[in-house]
């Protein structure tokens, strides 16, 4: 990851980041959040669902985010907050990409806003969000 300034960061600036969702994922989540519901876990529970088989964690995939909010501000960026909408299920062995692109940038706050879309490997969008990302200010070489 690299340091950038805030300066340096455009309003239509993008970055995108792509993951393959696995069986461990949606454990290691499991675990992480401490949420077993069967939906997405028991395959015999889930495809009598509306979905007709097991699904991702929403956050999960949303968490995919990450990546390229701290590709977009750099270094030491803190995200600070994030709005997400669910439009479609994501399954194991899906792939999906998150682009996301800044929108705005709040000058007296060191803020940029950022719209997102993740979409899945056919380009079905399965979650759309903004977000706001604070960007550190650098002192003698240190941020602050």
């Amino acid at each position: 990851m690299d340091r950038r300034r805030y300066e340096d960061i455009g309003v239509g600036d993008t970055s995108a980041f792509s993951k393959t969702v696995t069986e461990a994922d949606i454990f290691a989540f499991c675990g992480i959040a401490g949420d077993f519901n069967p939906i997405h876990v028991d395959e015999a529970f889930a495809g009598h669902s509306r979905w007709q088989g097991r699904i991702a964690h929403g956050m999960l995939v949303a968490s995919l985010v990450t990546r390229t909010l701290s590709a977009l501000a750099g270094e030491g960026a803190v995200h600070v907050s994030q709005e997400v909408s669910f439009e479609s299920p994501v399954r194991i062995g899906d792939t999906i990409t998150v682009v996301s692109r800044v929108t705005e940038k709040i000058e007296d706050k060191r803020r940029v806003m950022v719209s997102s879309v993740w979409t899945n490997q056919d380009g079905t969008a399965v979650i759309r969000g903004r977000g706001e990302v604070l960007v550190p200010r650098e002192r003698q070489g240190r941020e602050v």
